[in-house]
């Protein structure tokens, strides 16, 4: 298992501590994992490291996990299916990446990470770091919400408040970490936090026996977006399913540069000059790994859609009279989903990730 610069080709090892290629270029893994088999599914773990032959890291994930994954799966209604990832001991679907890297972390000897995050991410870094003994320090920009703050200090991290932009925040992040030299635990960055989100797909597979025939992902930085394309790429390999579900990815109208450029067919993300909206955590007008989503879009033909704005609450008002409370950004996929509907028609065994808990958002 290696590093491999998707710009220019340069390799590092994994354990190396440069957060990115001297060229500018993002990390991929390079790494050889086995064709899926339900036989190689390790079905007395009881969280996402059931499926670590499937993983290009684990290093010392009996000490770190916390249970994370093995999320529900609930029929809403007769076309949409939820996938619980709120049911996380950080009440977010990044507690798969979290996992996985911090396992990675503390493997190679890391003794301290910082991270820049909406909250969500922070959130599992800092839950995993305080797990594996590892220092560490969040950067959140401002109007992330108090309750996502609180948890983040609740593990013993420092949380460290930027004014300005998601954006802003993560700029401010990585100067940190061109003075400091401290290992960058970063979502978007690391290539190991996808091995982690890989499994939402594999934990699908297993538990409905079968693809749905559509799945909408949301899209800010690509985290869930990448991971499950990774993982459905593998499947198809392994010759576990046929073909590629139906992808729908969602960005909000309020920032979506993603969108802008699939619509233009452009191979980078489109220039935007981003709004507020209630839809925090996809709020990423400058995607680092935009080139890599577009890439997969045209691939496989993923179709984009836009979250409207005001009709988030809406979206997540409904689903709470369902019984399932989520934070705005998760009742953005939903609004979304809904507003496809309301134009083209219903949309038939629809999967739709349930990523953050309601009072996280609650502000």
């Amino acid at each position: 298992m290696h590093f491999v610069c998707s710009q220019c080709g340069a390799t590092a090892p994994a354990d190396t501590r440069q957060p990115q290629c001297a060229c500018g270029g993002l990390w991929e893994l390079a790494a050889s994992v086995p064709d899926f088999s339900f036989a190689r599914i390790e079905r007395d773990t009881w969280s996402l490291f059931r499926y670590r032959h499937f993983l290009a890291a684990g290093g010392e994930w009996q000490s770190i996990s916390l249970g994370e994954g093995m999320t529900p799966i609930v029929r809403l209604d007769e076309n949409v299916l939820l996938k619980m990832d709120y049911c996380m001991p950080t009440l977010s679907y990044k507690d798969r990446g979290a996992a996985v890297l911090m396992a990675h972390c503390k493997a190679i000897g890391v003794d301290a990470v910082v991270q820049d995050s909406s909250g969500n991410a922070g959130n599992s870094i800092a839950a995993y770091a305080a797990r594996a003994g590892i220092a560490c320090e969040i950067f959140v920009p401002e109007g992330t919400s108090p309750g996502k703050i609180a948890m983040i200090r609740a593990h013993g991290a420092r949380c460290t408040v930027v004014p300005g932009s998601r954006d802003h925040c993560a700029a401010v992040c990585r100067e940190q970490v061109a003075r400091s030299g401290v290992y960058y635990a970063n979502h978007v960055y690391n290539p190991l936090f996808y091995e982690g989100t890989k499994t939402y797909v594999y934990e699908v597979l297993e538990q409905l026996h079968r693809m749905p025939a559509h799945l909408l992902l949301p899209v800010g930085n690509g985290t869930l977006f990448l991971g499950a394309i990774k993982a459905l790429e593998h499947l198809l390999a392994s010759g576990v399913i046929e073909r590629m579900p139906r992808i729908f990815a969602v960005q909000s109208e309020h920032c979506d540069p993603i969108l802008r450029a699939a619509a233009r067919g452009a191979a980078v993300p489109a220039q935007v000059a981003a709004k507020p909206t209630l839809a925090e955590g996809i709020a990423i007008g400058e995607p680092r790994r935009g080139a890599e989503i577009l890439a997969c879009a045209r691939r496989h033909a993923v179709r984009f859609l836009h979250a409207p704005e005001a009709r988030i609450l809406e979206a997540r008002a409904r689903l709470a009279q369902q019984g399932i409370y989520c934070e705005h950004t998760t009742a953005a996929s939903y609004a979304a989903y809904l507003d496809y509907c309301e134009r083209h028609g219903p949309v038939a065994d629809c999967l739709i990730p349930m990523c953050g808990a309601g009072l996280k958002s609650d502000h």
